[in-house]
């Protein structure tokens, strides 16, 4: 019940303008006056709307705009959301730059270090081959055969002779 009266107050307060200008037929104004003499809050409103009403009509009519009046309040729309994005572009712009000076600087190190890590491989590889470490207890490492000697030397030292 509640919430049918909240509803039909809600149509009221929406009325309210129209009640006060008489534009109301005769029965949903009846309706209205026995609502508003009921509900205290509908009450207050139409007394809120009343003392609306009556300052709107003690001011002076404002003068017409103009045909051209939506076309600026759009232009100046537009012209304070271009404002405001270029201020968001201002203050993003260091961090942005940063960004992009730290993203060059990485590359040229990772540049620079695989070139240095490629060349010292092709320059030093004996160096390299002195660093490891000879096992004397593992089995001698299988080396892939380069000739055709070096096949059939293998095949010989592993004892797969065809007979």
């Amino acid at each position: 019940m509640a919430r049918d009266r909240e509803f039909h107050c809600d149509t009221q307060e929406a009325l309210l303008e129209d009640y006060l200008n008489r534009e109301l037929s005769a029965g949903d104004r009846g309706r209205d006056v026995e609502h508003i003499e009921k509900c205290p809050a509908c009450r207050a409103a139409l007394e809120q709307a009343a003392m609306s009403v009556r300052l709107l009509r003690l001011r002076e009519r404002s003068p017409d705009p103009g045909p051209s009046f939506a076309r600026s309040v759009i232009t100046r729309i537009r012209a304070a959301e271009n404002e405001r994005i270029a201020l968001r572009a201002n203050f993003w712009q260091p961090f942005v730059s940063f960004g992009w000076r730290f993203a060059a600087t990485a590359t040229l190190a990772l540049v620079v270090l695989i070139s240095y890590n490629v060349g010292w491989h092709r320059a030093q590889p004996d160096m390299v081959a002195a660093r490891r470490t000879v096992d004397i207890f593992a089995p001698e490492p299988a080396r892939v055969p380069v000739t055709g000697d070096e096949v059939l030397m293998m095949v010989a030292d592993n004892g797969y002779e065809r007979h």
